[in-house]
């Protein structure tokens, strides 16, 4: 069995951090068997190296290692990928077609993005772990394949199962050995001794001197985040080699190529609201409507009361401001305007007789279903009695009736006169 520092020397793994080794150690001792291995860690750790490390070191390594991008391929065609199809399957089926688990037999499969598998294709995933027995696309004969699984996320599962985006019994399946690569902000030590193997690596290329940080620079380099880790302090240093005239490069030099992050707390990646978080929200916001509406009715019961109550005319206009302000944004589906219930304090003792305030606007909340609907026939009755004295001049009948001529033609089109 090889060693962790000769597997680091062979394919090229850089670093000394102690999880990093644990994730090596595990991927040598499960390679001689054909357990099914599932990689996990954040998006640019490296975790393409460890289904490389198992299949090199399996007695399959002689056959087919397939790696197939799992969240690249669109839904629509991902099972005909991966299972193949036949002739007439589908539109543009023009002849059958062998899929990566046909194509890989007797090899290995490593599944990237295993977390973006649509759930029918997760069924059929499931079949090919549980009995090695998969069907082509519009095939109805069952076919035998003998691969070694190895798949790769950076999806939280646990969570994905939780919002039945991911099947439990399919995880659990593939994460019979679960191998788990740190983030890079987690292997500090590794990160200068990272950026000097890239930089190196660009001046061969671009065939030009290696650059160098200064002292701050480095401080600077192991203290940033690298949210995008391996592949993002990679893709910095080949952007200074390529840009800087002076290879001596300073913490300011090198603050133009890290991206600001605001802040060193961890990000939150992939929140979303589950169907319960959204059905509390509901609940709270119909519980805070409903006490609104109550403390809306007793507004309303308390403007009947001081209207009622206002016999002089400084009373009457303390009463119209505290109309105008209760009602001058709200009700105004029940009430054309706060301008129409002051003119109801403005009508003359008989016609307030005949029309009150709770006749015209019904906010009385004690009033009967069948009280209601008489007050209506009277004041439908005063209306078209008005009209018809008025020879139908609806400015004349509206001063007889003592309210604007609006709200009479608003009753108008409201009795459908």
């Amino acid at each position: 069995m090889e060693s962790v520092h000769a597997i680091k020397q062979r394919f090229g793994i850089i670093g000394d951090d102690p999880k990093l080794n644990r994730a090596i150690e595990k991927a040598i001792q499960v390679a001689p068997t054909d357990i099914s291995v599932l990689v996990t860690g954040e998006s640019g750790v490296g975790k393409e190296s460890i289904p490389r490390i198992i299949h090199s070191l399996s007695h399959r390594k002689h056959n087919k290692y397939i790696a197939v991008n799992c969240g690249a391929i669109p839904e629509g065609t991902i099972d005909s990928e991966l299972f193949g199809h036949e002739k007439g399957a589908f539109t543009g089926a023009s002849s059958t077609r062998s899929g990566y688990f046909e194509e890989a037999d007797g090899g290995t499969i490593f599944l990237d993005e295993v977390g973006e598998l649509p759930l029918p294709t997760q069924v059929r995933l499931l079949r090919v772990l549980e009995n090695g027995e998969f069907l082509k696309v519009g095939s109805s004969k069952t076919q035998k394949t003998d691969v070694r699984i190895v798949a790769a996320t950076n999806v939280k599962m646990f969570e994905a199962i939780k919002q039945e985006r991911f099947r439990e019994d399919l995880y659990y399946r593939l994460s019979t050995v679960d191998i788990n690569l740190p983030p890079l902000r987690e292997r500090k030590e590794d990160i200068h001794l990272l950026f000097r193997k890239f930089a190196s690596d660009f001046a061969n290329k671009y065939k030009m001197p290696t650059i160098r940080l200064d002292d701050d620079a480095i401080n600077s380099l192991l203290k940033y985040r690298w949210s995008g880790n391996i592949r993002q302090l990679r893709n910095v240093a080949e952007q200074i080699s390529v840009l800087e005239q002076n290879r001596s490069i300073s913490l300011e030099k090198l603050r133009h190529y890290l991206p600001d992050t605001g802040s060193n707390l961890p990000a939150v990646v992939g929140s979303k609201k589950s169907e319960s978080d959204f059905s509390s929200e509901r609940e709270i916001l119909y519980k805070v409507l409903f006490d609104m509406k109550s403390d809306l009715n007793d507004l309303k019961k308390l403007t009947l009361e001081l209207m009622e109550k206002g016999n002089n005319a400084s009373v009457q206009e303390e009463n119209k401001s505290l109309i105008k302000k209760i009602y001058s944004e709200e009700e105004t589906d029940a009430y054309e305007s706060a301008e129409d219930i002051t003119e109801v304090l403005q009508l003359p003792q008989e016609s307030a007789a005949k029309t009150t305030i709770a006749d015209k606007y019904h906010f009385a909340e004690d009033v009967e279903e069948e009280e209601t609907l008489s007050l209506q026939e009277k004041e439908l009755e005063l209306i078209e009695k008005s009209l018809e004295r008025h020879s139908g001049k609806r400015k004349a009948a509206a001063k007889e009736l003592g309210i604007s001529e609006r709200t009479l033609y608003r009753k108008i089109k409201q009795y459908d006169l």
